[in-house]
């Protein structure tokens, strides 16, 4: 339809031309020559005219699709940043919260270490004032030492009873008068009396049916005396029998049957204040 108008215009001139002046063939076969030419290159021009509007259809196309594109990786982006910004926050909030964390671990762990320091210092002074007041009874079969922060005076049977009975002697009453006045002036230490006998059967002790009886009856004398006769407070003082469970030795010879035979006067600090800071 767009080529119309320009071949009709040619064929008009050449119709005025013939009317007007008598052309020779030669001039007359240029003229449609030159129409013809003219005709092709329109046609031509009118092609790439077409190819180039739809390559400008395509190209409006991709931008619209590259613009759509560009939005999404713009929210993308910024999505993203708004995310680390939050996570930089939090990942700050959290290491703040861990290093107070670690701060006041660290203060308890020295309160602690500060209360045991004081536990051992306690321990070993009274260890000392033990073997000081107890020097004489350690010949016959008295010993005072340490185990596990715990000062622990034990004392072989022959110290405290007549063989196979649960009535402390006169020498026991010495030993334990003596160790109740160091007990006296540590009224932060908890006692427990453990009463330990050896692996041979129990026989002719009236009432007395076994080891645990005898091991729990000679340590509940030993509180009663101490409780009784010594004053020292019954809530601070458990008595325990613990027969022929724990010994010192193995064996059945003599010397290791008599040192199994005793009672073990475990003296241990109030450790309140440490419970309190480890709960």
């Amino acid at each position: 339809m767009k080529r119309l108008p320009i071949l009709l215009i040619v064929t008009l001139i050449l119709s005025i031309s013939q009317s007007c002046i008598v052309l020779s063939t030669k001039k007359y076969d240029g003229l449609l020559a030159t129409r013809d030419s003219i005709a092709a290159g329109w046609n031509e021009a009118q092609v790439r005219i077409e190819n180039l509007e739809e390559q400008i259809s395509s190209l409006k196309a991709d931008t619209i699709l590259l613009s759509r594109e560009m939005a999404r990786i713009r929210a993308e982006r910024d999505s993203i940043g708004t995310g680390f910004s939050s996570l930089r926050s939090t990942s700050s909030n959290e290491i703040e919260k861990l290093a107070a964390d670690l701060k006041k671990r660290e203060t308890r762990l020295k309160e602690v270490e500060e209360i045991l320091r004081k536990r051992d210092e306690s321990t070993t002074a009274l260890k000392e004032k033990l073997q000081k007041a107890l020097l004489g009874f350690q010949q016959n079969g008295l010993s005072v030492d340490i185990r596990a922060g715990k000062v622990y005076v034990s004392m072989t049977d022959k110290l405290l009873f007549n063989s196979g009975s649960i009535v402390i002697d006169n020498k026991g009453k010495q030993a334990l008068q003596e160790l109740a006045k160091v007990l006296k002036t540590q009224p932060e230490i908890n006692i427990s009396v453990e009463g330990h006998t050896d692996n041979q059967k129990v026989v002719n002790l009236g009432q007395i049916k076994d080891n645990w009886d005898l091991s729990v009856l000679r340590a509940t004398s030993v509180v009663r005396y101490l409780t009784d006769v010594q004053m020292i407070g019954n809530s601070r003082i458990i008595a325990t029998g613990k027969g022929e469970y724990q010994p010192i030795v193995s064996g059945n010879a003599l010397e290791a049957l008599s040192r199994n035979r005793r009672i073990e006067i475990v003296l241990s600090p109030k450790l309140d204040e440490l419970y309190q800071l480890i709960k």
